[in-house]
């Protein structure tokens, strides 16, 4: 089933995570595309919205491929079986960890617009992206959510393969996939309307949920 847009892919995984409601949580969109997912999905479930920063860390010579991420409080996640099959170089890494790090900075600033991050101590972090593809991002957001306090780690996204899916679950407390197909290709190929998401949208879907 392909989403018309993510709003909509939004609203079917609110259906999913509606068992959520009521309980001490707090709804995290990774931006940029699962801010607008995480939107209705925090009105369903009558949540706090913000967003948990990370920033992939693609391969020099095919940026898409991700051997990696950084996220807020310092988290760094390493997908060793990448790094070694590209024959990336702990320098290189390095290198890009650094940039990827100060853009993760620059955005923080951008996004919150000098609000702080709302507090997850003792509270269910509902993580959610408008897709999985290697979950390398998402690991790392787990990281970051346990590091603020989290108690409890919810992933909700509205596709990912299934072995993806059953592999995250060692990071997360629950994995929630509204679709789970063997071939998953790009992400994008699951939306109708799959436009890209600018900062504006962001900082004005945080600015309105603050």
């Amino acid at each position: 089933m392909a989403f018309a847009n993510r709003a909509e892919a939004g609203r079917l995984l609110a259906d999913r995570l509606a068992e959520l409601a009521g309980r001490d949580a707090v709804v995290l969109g990774l931006p940029r595309g699962g801010v607008p997912v995480a939107e209705p999905v925090a009105a369903r479930l009558g949540t706090p919205l913000d967003v948990i920063i990370v920033r992939k860390l693609g391969v020099p010579f095919q940026p898409e491929l991700g051997m990696g991420a950084v996220g807020e409080e310092g988290v760094t996640i390493i997908n060793d079986e990448v790094v070694r099959l590209a024959g990336v170089t702990e320098a290189t890494l390095r290198g890009v960890a650094d940039h990827e790090r100060a853009e993760l900075d620059a955005r923080v600033r951008r996004w919150r617009g000098g609000r702080r991050p709302v507090p997850l101590r003792g509270r269910t972090a509902v993580i959610v992206d408008d897709g999985i593809a290697t979950g390398s991002t998402a690991r790392a957001a787990a990281a970051v959510a346990r590091a603020r306090g989290a108690v409890e780690v919810v992933l909700g996204v509205p596709v990912a393969p299934p072995d993806v899916a059953s592999a995250l679950a060692a990071d997360f407390d629950e994995v929630v996939c509204v679709e789970t197909p063997w071939s998953l290709g790009a992400v994008g190929q699951w939306y109708v309307d799959f436009s890209p998401i600018t900062d504006d949208e962001v900082a004005r879907i945080l600015a309105g949920a603050a």
